[in-house]
This record gives C-alpha cells, sequence and structure tokens, in this order.
C-alpha cells in the first residue's frame, strides 16, 4: 500500500526512519536519512532543472540514483510532488538480511559500518544506475517496506557535505545507533550567520 504523497519532504524523511530497503538480495533498516526539498532548495540537484534531475520531477516512491563523487552511487527516494522535485537520501542502515553478501560487497568492515553512509549503503545493496526510476512498492529490484509505528527517538541535524543551505536540519537518524555516518561539514559551506547580543 502506498503512502501518502502530501506530507512535507522532512516529515517523509523523518517516516523512512525504520523502514525496510531492500535491494538485490540484502536488506537494511534504515536508521540515517537527509531531506531536500526539490525546487525550494539550493542544495537540491532539482533546484535547477537539469537531465540528471529529471527522475526527481517523476511520480513519488521511485527511485533517484546518481554517482557522487565520481566513485559511489547514492540512493534517494522521490517523495513528490512532481512540480516540486522533493527527494530523500537514504544515508545508512543496518543489514538485516543477506549480511554474508553485503559482507563480500563491502570487504572487509565491521558489521555496523556495512551500510554506513550513502555510498556504502548502495553498495551493500548493489544499487546502480540500472536501478534509476525504480518504483519502490512493485515487485523485485529494489522495495521499500510499509512504514513502522516506532522507530526509536529521532535526532536532526544539519545535511552533510553541502555548500547552500548547510545548516537546514533535515539531516534525520535513529539516536546513538551505531550504523549512523559521522557528520561533515563541506569546507565550502558558508557558516549560519550568529546574533550578538
Amino acid at each position: 500500500m502506498r503512502d501518502r504523497d502530501d506530507q512535507p519532504v522532512d516529515q517523509r524523511a523523518r517516516s523512512l526512519l525504520g523502514r525496510v530497503l531492500r535491494g538485490h538480495d540484502v536488506a537494511v533498516r534504515i536508521t540515517e536519512v537527509e531531506a531536500y526539498g526539490g525546487i525550494h532548495d539550493p542544495a537540491s540537484h532539482a533546484f535547477t532543472r537539469t537531465l540528471r534531475s529529471e527522475p526527481m520531477y517523476g511520480p513519488a516512491w521511485h527511485l533517484y540514483v546518481y554517482r557522487a563523487y565520481g566513485m559511489h552511487w547514492c540512493a534517494n527516494v522521490v517523495t513528490g510532488p512532481t512540480d516540486e522535485a522533493a527527494a530523500v537520501l537514504i544515508r545508512a542502515g543496518e543489514v538485516i538480511e543477506g549480511m554474508p553478501l553485503a559482507r563480500e560487497r563491502r570487504g572487509r568492515v565491521p558489521d555496523h559500518q556495512l551500510a554506513r553512509g550513502p555510498g556504502n549503503l548502495a553498495r551493500a545493496l548493489d544499487i546502480t544506475r540500472v536501478d534509476l526510476g525504480t518504483d519502490l512498492f512493485a515487485p523485485g529490484g529494489v522495495t521499500l517496506g510499509p512504514a513502522v509505528a516506532a522507530a526509536g527517538k529521532i535526532s536532526s541535524g544539519p545535511r552533510v557535505g553541502v555548500s547552500k543551505a548547510a545548516d537546514v536540519p533535515w539531516r534525520f537518524w535513529l539516536t546513538d545507533d551505531r550504523t549512523v555516518s559521522a557528520y561533515r561539514r563541506s569546507p565550502r559551506a558558508q557558516r549560519a550567520p550568529t546574533v550578538e547580543s
């Protein structure tokens, strides 16, 4: 069953925590996400409509996959509405099925680091450009499980590695979960103005 498509992207991001994302015989419980507000968000790929960002203007609950830094793939859930092109980056998860395969794909790292960070998560699930546009509620391929009633305590903070709107607190994670990635501020990001008393 599909979720409502009228929630703001930050609420949708929070609702993804604790859900199960399955891809190519491995499943992770999502523990960290990052929201991007599409045409309203200068940090979003969709802020300027390009061929690369076009899938973000498609239907909600489809996968937007892109390559970061020319090295690794990143998986995003398009949340809609279509004219806003909002999406949520899946930043980290806990491998709950397919552990041997995830270890094979990721190499010799501790189990709690197998899907820590968006590139590592995509590698553990073997998500690549081939999965771009996948309907996450269609059988087979990459799929998203149902929402969970209580994923746990949720923390929020600034987004990782973006130079614009870096202080928007749209990174959400399950508090104290070991699979959550470390915060790294972009060296190009401007500091939020301080108020003098």
